[in-house]
């Protein structure tokens, strides 16, 4: 589930990657993500991620961490028949960073793939640890493992890659779908969150950095 778009059923951005990740209604963390949407809604992002008062970071990580895995999965599905084994031999973002896939267990030595092969990669690595109930239980008062704020770490520095490659290979496309401001839109709300609660090193946010400073300026 995810409030930045709704869009209808059958058009381009109903596409998805990969099968979006359901937070069970009656949840807590539904209760949240409810609380998030409320507060998108204003319009005043940097407000909007904030852990809402009396709540658990942890818990307020898990769900938007969720929520922006559905959010890219979805503006990367309105994509990908342009980004191709061809089109993106590497998976790269603009001429100066190009990434290579390990994920410390499966492939332990990084490996350079297409973009689209490093993509599956990612989006399937990220569901795996978003479906594995010791690091991102569901239930109430299953607490979160130490290693909780590591991985959602790793997950966040990741996907930020694959908006990073879609503003530099991909961007021709997002304006030609006119789906430019839903990108720039998520990708806002994913930048204030990760700043506000300091989860991506800087040196990761450099293929972006222009972006970053221009989005940022807008709300000062």
């Amino acid at each position: 589930y995810s409030f930045l778009f709704t869009a209808p059923v059958g058009s381009r951005s109903s596409k998805t990657f990969k099968p979006k990740k359901n937070i069970p209604e009656g949840s807590h963390q539904y209760e949240l993500l409810k609380h998030a949407e409320a507060t998108l809604g204003s319009g005043n992002l940097r407000q909007a991620v904030m852990l809402p008062e009396g709540e658990d970071l942890n818990e307020w990580i898990a769900v938007n961490t969720v929520d922006f895995f559905n959010q890219i999965n979805m503006l990367y599905g309105t994509i990908t028949e342009f980004c191709s084994e061809t089109s993106c031999s590497v998976m790269s973002a603009g001429p100066r960073y190009e990434y290579h896939w390990a994920d410390g267990t499966n492939i332990k030595k990084p490996i350079k793939c297409s973009a689209p092969k490093y993509i599956d990669y990612l989006m399937t690595w990220v569901q795996d640890q978003l479906d594995d109930e010791t690091l991102f239980p569901s239930k109430i008062g299953v607490p979160f493992p130490k290693n909780f704020m590591s991985v959602a770490k790793t997950i966040l520095k990741r996907l930020f890659r694959v908006y990073a490659h879609i503003y530099h290979q991909h961007f021709d496309s997002v304006m030609q779908l006119q789906e430019e401001a839903h990108l720039n839109t998520s990708f806002k709300h994913f930048i204030f969150f990760v700043q506000e609660f300091n989860l991506i090193d800087r040196r990761e946010l450099a293929p972006l950095q222009d972006l970053i400073e221009k989005l940022g300026s807008k709300d000062r």
